[in-house]
């Protein structure tokens, strides 16, 4: 029994350590995801918290199951890993069964699973985690001398949250997303080959004589009905069928797509993107490292609030001087986890990116 104890108890530290560093290395993005269910259940006001969540959620992971592993505290720690797993479990079977969320973000972008794989991921860790519960009289601390435990606990606290603040500052360590260094933004812009799109089937109401009628669309009425509306019903769901990078497009201030003479012009570049202007100063340093490298050479900026970002560059002589494209918000959101962040380009082939304080970083 006790063997067995320890396999699970590893096994699940092991899981809720991984699980916690894979979505640490990008808060952001739990964030966004997080947005994404208050969205559906029409919460908007908490969007603001989302991140601290974010933060908060990693954290526990990381900590809880280092605290498993070695055996400390686990009466407390069984019960709010049991709490977690039953609110994840909640999650991902309203994933399941809505389809309003296609993927829960279990283990971030770098490990994208579908809405029952995460389902059933969970329920396996429901049950061990009840099995543990049940039998944590049996588990004896790792080390003999409490301080020991202790001070891995601490460590572990230490580096969950320092490693969230540092990525929210430089950026993830491991990219994940589809505007990694060495992708070509416009071949992932298409949809891909093997695309499978969903299928649907049309029903047509019709009326005659007070009386509505619906129709297929094989076999419509004659013209002495009336069409009152249609009706469409998806039948299959596609595969593979959205492009890895989606909605950036780069509009001008008159409204014009300018996105294929931005991402498809020869040499080297530079894109930066500010997806808000709220809380950034005119006078910071990376404003003064932006300019220099626009002076330098081809700098396009680009933001979901173009107004804003004017302003906040209105007083500098190179910056103030440049257009500021329109881009979706959620795309944004995507190509880049900070504010600001800067892309060094070849042509459509992201070259590197760099957060603010690292501006001063870029060569020319």
């Amino acid at each position: 029994m006790k063997t067995s104890l320890t396999v699970i108890r590893w096994f699940v530290g092991i899981l809720f350590i991984f699980s916690g560093l894979v979505k640490a290395n990008d808060p952001l993005g739990l964030s966004y995801k997080m947005q994404e269910f208050f969205e559906v259940w029409q919460l908007n006001q908490f969007h603001d918290y989302t991140l601290t969540l974010a933060i908060l959620m990693n954290a526990f992971e990381i900590i809880a199951g280092v605290a498993v592993i070695i055996g400390w505290r686990m009466r407390a720690f069984s019960w709010l890993l049991l709490l977690l797993i039953v609110f994840f479990t909640f999650l991902t079977g309203y994933a399941l069964l809505s389809g309003k969320i296609k993927t829960c973000g279990c283990f971030g972008d770098c490990l994208p699973l579908t809405p029952l794989q995460s389902f059933l991921k969970d329920v396996l860790l429901l049950l061990l985690i009840a099995f543990i519960l049940v039998k944590y009289k049996l588990v004896q601390p790792l080390f003999k001398r409490t301080i020991f435990n202790g001070v891995v606990l601490v460590l572990a606290f230490l580096f969950s949250f320092g490693l969230q603040a540092w990525v929210l500052r430089y950026l993830p360590v491991v990219d994940c997303l589809p505007y990694r260094k060495g992708n070509n933004l416009v071949e992932l812009s298409r949809m891909p080959a093997d695309a499978v799109p969903d299928q649907f089937e049309f029903r047509f109401i019709y009326e005659k004589g007070g009386e509505q009628q619906e129709f297929a669309l094989g076999n419509l009425p004659d013209s002495t009905w009336t069409f009152v509306d249609r009706k469409q019903f998806l039948v299959r769901k596609g595969k593979n069928n959205e492009p890895p990078v989606k909605d950036l497009i780069f509009r001008d201030g008159e409204g014009n797509d300018q996105t294929a003479a931005i991402l498809q012009q020869e040499g080297r570049y530079f894109l930066l993107f500010l997806l808000h202007a709220n809380g950034l100063r005119s006078n910071a340093g990376w404003v003064r490292e932006a300019a220099r490298i626009a002076a330098a050479g081809r700098l396009y900026i680009i933001s979901s609030r173009p107004e804003d970002v004017q302003r906040l560059f209105a007083a500098d002589p190179v910056l103030g001087a440049l257009p500021v494209y329109s881009c979706d918000g959620t795309a944004i959101k995507t190509a880049a986890r900070a504010v600001p962040v800067l892309y060094a380009m070849e042509g459509p082939v992201v070259q590197a990116k760099w957060a603010a304080p690292h501006f001063h970083r870029v060569p020319l």
